[in-house]
């Protein structure tokens, strides 16, 4: 004899068609609706095919003008220059070894050929009256200050005499190389005057190239630059 009553033995031994046969259809519902939703949340991820993409937008302001030179020079050409300072200070009378020292110093530096444009006036410029053609004259390229550079000039070897040794330990600045620099300088500068290197030539050459191109984009179909 069964304790259920009769009502609750008619759910649980009812037909197998009604609530035993829902829990496949429930659970295969229940995945096809986490697939839709899942496929709706992919689509509000950045990607290629998304309405939501993501994208960089600049709006920072454009960059202001606070200052405008005019062209006093153009620097046509660079030279790179190395040479070596062979220094020695002696005294008269006193041994080497005692007082002395001896410096030997790699310098490597750079000089520049510049056209000066500062002075030009309206007489530099000769206008062919159909305004095709164009006479420039200019100055001659002179040469800048030379620049050592300190990154790749160094001191190889330092010779001193025994007092000088002595001496350095009580020096505030016992390795000062500027003069060794104002040497250097000089000697740059005299490697560029030399005609071998060809620098003042090349700053012209390159001078009458920009303003052949310049002249040219102007309309210019002649254009001719003398340096007197």
């Amino acid at each position: 004899m069964s304790l259920l009553s009769p009502e609750r033995s008619r759910v649980r031994h009812g037909p197998r068609g009604g609530r035993a046969a829902s829990g496949p259809l429930g659970l295969a519902a229940f995945a096809l609706l986490l697939l839709v939703a899942g496929s709706w949340l992919a689509g509000l991820l950045p990607g290629p095919d998304s309405p939501f993409d993501e994208r960089n937008v600049d709006r920072s302001p454009p960059a202001l003008l606070r200052s405008l030179s005019n062209l006093d020079e153009y620097r046509a050409a660079t030279g790179h220059f190395e040479t070596i300072v062979d220094l020695e200070r002696d005294t008269e009378n006193v041994p080497s070894v005692l007082k002395g020292e001896r410096t030997l110093f790699v310098a490597v530096g750079n000089v520049d050929a510049a056209v000066d444009f500062s002075r030009l006036d309206a007489g530099a410029l000769d206008v062919a009256s159909n305004r095709r053609s164009v006479i420039v004259t200019l100055p001659r390229a002179r040469l800048l200050e030379p620049r050592v550079d300190p990154a790749r000039s160094h001191v190889v070897d330092r010779q001193r005499g025994l007092i000088d040794r002595i001496a350095s330990l009580f020096e505030d600045n016992p390795t000062s190389e500027r003069e060794l620099y104002l040497l250097a300088e000089r000697k740059l500068a005299a490697a560029a005057r030399d005609p071998g290197s060809g620098l003042v030539p090349a700053a012209e050459r390159n001078t009458r190239a920009m303003l052949e191109r310049l002249l040219g984009g102007l309309g210019f179909e002649r254009v001719t630059v003398r340096f007197g």
